[in-house]
């Protein structure tokens, strides 16, 4: 419960610092998504009615969109997934999802030269200054590559 509080505490001083209200809604639903990073808003709700029973799923979606908005939440949508949150926000991370599970973990930005990361524009394009590049690694995890059969083990 400790750990719950000085959560809550934080929370708190950022939705003040945004001009928001401080709502037991905001404060569950943040705390949800803190404690299962890259979950759906399902997920969310299940895990924010933990907290507080009485949450609807229309306040999920509401508290979601608007914390999204302010930039308290990082939403990012993984291909065949429905949208998935976190509370990392502030810095470029990526993420790898196991395309078996579904099972994301956050990746750091790469360092050095990232060529990906250096448009090339066709004739004609008005080219921008790049802010974010968002990179989505696909791959199979461990635990799913260990429960696959080769199919030299087959026989």
């Amino acid at each position: 419960m400790t750990e719950t509080m000085g959560s809550h505490e934080t929370w708190a001083a950022a939705l003040r610092a945004h001009g928001r209200r401080v709502t037991k809604q905001r404060l569950a639903v943040l705390a949800a998504v803190e404690r299962h990073p890259h979950s759906p808003a399902e997920g969310i709700l299940a895990a924010a009615r933990e907290e507080l029973p009485e949450l609807t799923a229309q306040s999920v979606y509401v508290v979601l969109g608007d914390l999204t908005g302010l930039q308290m939440l990082r939403r990012f949508e993984p291909p065949h997934s429905p949208a998935l949150y976190e509370t990392r926000v502030g810095d470029n991370h990526h993420h790898a999802v196991c395309i078996s599970c579904g099972r994301v973990e956050d990746v750091e930005c790469a360092v050095g030269h990232a060529p990906c990361l250096t448009p090339h524009w066709d004739a004609g394009a008005k080219p921008m200054t790049i802010q974010i590049a968002d990179v989505l690694y696909q791959g199979i995890c461990e635990d799913c590559q260990r429960s696959q059969t080769l199919p030299s083990d087959r026989t």
